[in-house]
């Protein structure tokens, strides 16, 4: 076997800062198979809705898809977030699948066919492991010059009102010393006017979620306009009461009252833990502590744009280390079939109870799941957003 430098991983990081945007699963080959004798290499990308991943070709028709939900090693490897080795029927040979994850959002999985020896020895998986996070940082910035990797993750065409939505997310999950964050948004495809928001500063984690108004291309617009003047009105500094002030300002502005966007903010100190909340409408929050599952009840003011000038106020509460906070649209927590009672509070309960142990982003799934299984199947008929928080706060290793 050809023994590697232990520079390899810098000199790769270089080659692949400065491969082309459509190059880099090429040039990602190449490296692999000059440093770590691979002979396949292939990378997967997760799909909008979770539910397989898609090879990156240079066709719009990708190839052959894995589906996430089937125990397969590559699906295996994605909702655990770390690298699994698959023994091959060709003697000496493995496949090692490398999930692709950045600062906590879950791209895909990147699958490479070497001989097992490579694998071996203290630095042999992590090597490929950091390999796969180096890629995974070159693929957001190549997603900035090329359609190729946004066309890889769909299984089928998105509605404009989609397009626009997904265009607007930060991500579906950000990962941090004091916290981890995973959400999920269905109908994947065909999604109107819900969305999920972050920042975060040195002291402070901000998140928003928004039922917009509406339908289609009018629920997009709603949203659209919402969440920039959230992040307008944040960026300039002001206040938590403040932003959903000059939000609620600008979309009365444009609408007149006759749309309006329920919306929950809130503002985790990084240090302690206290928590600001603006509940301006309908989603709602939960908290997870120990084995105790309980709604954070709130003052439920106005959604913003609703009223001409209408006064947003905060109120407060506390998260220790261990507490896991999920945050549901009314998709979600009001979703009701003809014939029964709503899906609501009891159901999510149990569903957050049940996945207590599960990571954020398979606890937001599992949430979806239960919804979806209500519902009969199928896309549902609401739009339905979902974020989950786990707090560890300064019971986190310092950096």
């Amino acid at each position: 076997m050809k023994m590697r430098s232990t520079s390899w991983l810098g000199a790769a990081e270089s080659a692949l800062r400065a491969a082309p945007p459509t190059a880099l699963l090429a040039t990602a080959r190449s490296l692999l198979v000059s440093n770590a004798q691979a002979r396949h290499v292939q990378l997967l990308l997760a799909d909008y809705s979770l539910a397989v991943l898609q090879p990156v070709t240079h066709l719009t028709s990708n190839g052959e898809e894995t589906e996430l939900r089937d125990g397969g090693a590559a699906g295996r490897a994605f909702t655990a977030e770390a690298p699994v080795v698959e023994v091959t029927d060709e003697p000496g040979m493995v496949i090692v699948h490398l999930p692709i994850t950045v600062r906590g959002d879950r791209l895909g999985i990147l699958s490479v066919h070497l001989p097992e020896r490579a694998t071996q020895g203290a630095s042999g998986v992590l090597e490929l492991a950091a390999f796969a996070t180096a890629l995974g940082h070159e693929l957001i910035v190549a997603e900035r010059d090329t359609d190729l990797y946004v066309q890889a993750r769909r299984r089928r065409r998105l509605t404009l009102a989609a397009e626009m939505q997904w265009q607007l997310l930060p991500g579906r999950g950000l990962s941090r010393d004091e916290f981890t964050l995973g959400a999920h948004l269905e109908p994947a495809y065909a999604v109107g006017g819900d969305n999920f928001d972050w920042t975060v500063t040195d002291t402070s984690l901000t998140i928003s979620v928004t039922d917009g108004q509406g339908e289609g291309i009018q629920a997009a617009l709603l949203t659209n306009l919402t969440v920039n003047a959230l992040r307008n009105a944040r960026r300039a500094g002001i206040s938590l009461e403040d932003q959903a002030c000059l939000a609620d300002q600008a979309i009365y502005g444009e609408y007149g009252g006759m749309l309006s966007a329920p919306t929950l903010l809130l503002r985790i100190d990084l240090e302690t833990g206290l928590s600001h909340v603006v509940d301006a409408g309908s989603p709602q929050l939960f908290r997870l502590r120990h084995t105790t599952v309980e709604q954070i009840r709130l003052d439920a003011q106005m959604p913003l744009g609703m009223f001409e000038e209408t006064e947003y106020r905060t109120e407060e509460f506390s998260l220790d280390p261990g507490d896991r906070l999920v945050i549901v649209s009314s998709g979600v927590h009001a979703a009701r079939r003809d014939g029964t009672s709503a899906f609501g509070e009891r159901a999510l309960r149990e569903t957050i109870a049940a996945t207590r142990s599960a990571s954020t982003h398979e606890t937001a799934r599992a949430v979806v799941d239960a919804l979806m299984q209500y519902h009969g199947g199928g896309d549902l008929p609401a739009d339905a957003a979902v974020v989950c928080l786990d707090w560890r706060g300064n019971a986190a290793p310092s950096s």
